[in-house]
């Protein structure tokens, strides 16, 4: 718990997982407001399930591999109130890896449209941001139709009728490992960012971040095939084929 923050609303909507998970959440539910444990289409309508059952004035969501630092409800009701009028307030992520290790902490940069829209470049750790009721009731739900960039989607319809705030402060804890949703489906999340970024209308970003990934594959499969051409490096140019690919995210 450790939030400093005692007014708070904790829902867990589980997919009908088939582990422990269940137990888990029966152990901690005297603290929740609500639970569910059922089959759904997807962590979007997930998460569109959970925010119809919450009546608080500020939003967020918690994948089930990550965690809020100690004190981070406090120092988002803190710019919640030196920024009423914000639609969302994000602040610094930790990205650890599967053993907990920090690598680096991530922080929003440009949080205004054009900025956002730029997410290759310029992109922020979900985990981190908070968002008002009104600006949920304004510019949600999730799209259930995107299974990876959901959150970007949700930052630009804000972007689009809110200011969105800077937190000067380490947030939450976002875990980056091999299995995980994104890294383990690195092409299907840039096709998502491509069709987010067309649909608000920033087609010249996709068409420019398509370019840059192709051209960069291009010049690296073109190396690679010269490097075939010696006996020695024949064995390992599959491997550094699927290297390259996940680089270059495709």
């Amino acid at each position: 718990m450790l939030q400093g923050y005692p007014n708070l609303e904790y829902m867990i909507i589980d997919g009908g997982s088939s582990d422990d998970s269940v137990n888990i959440i029966k152990k901690y539910q005297q603290w929740l407001t609500y639970w569910t444990s059922e089959p759904d289409s997807g962590q979007s309508a997930a998460i569109n399930k959970g925010f119809g059952k919450a009546s608080g004035q500020l939003y967020s969501w918690l994948n089930s591999d990550d965690y809020l630092l100690e004190s981070a409800l406090m120092h988002i009701a803190t710019a919640h109130f030196m920024s009423p009028t914000a639609g969302a307030w994000c602040g610094g992520c930790r990205i650890v890896d599967a053993r907990g290790n920090i690598w680096t902490t991530s922080w929003p940069n440009r949080l205004d449209l054009d900025g956002i829209a730029d997410w290759h470049s310029n992109h922020f750790a979900q985990p981190a941001c908070f968002f008002s009721q009104e600006a949920w009731k304004r510019c949600g739900p999730l799209d259930e139709g995107l299974h990876y960039e959901m959150d970007f989607d949700l930052w630009l319809k804000i972007a689009k009728g809110f200011r969105i705030a800077k937190v000067d402060e380490p947030i939450a804890a976002a875990h980056v490992h091999k299995s995980g949703k994104i890294e383990s489906n690195l092409g299907q999340t840039y096709a998502e960012q491509w069709i987010v970024q067309i649909r608000h209308g920033y087609e010249h970003l996709a068409k420019r971040d398509i370019s840059q990934q192709m051209d960069r594959y291009t010049k690296l499969v073109g190396k690679l095939g010269k490097i075939s051409r010696f006996p020695l490096f024949k064995p390992v140019v599959p491997i550094m084929r699927i290297v390259a690919r996940r680089l270059l995210w495709i």
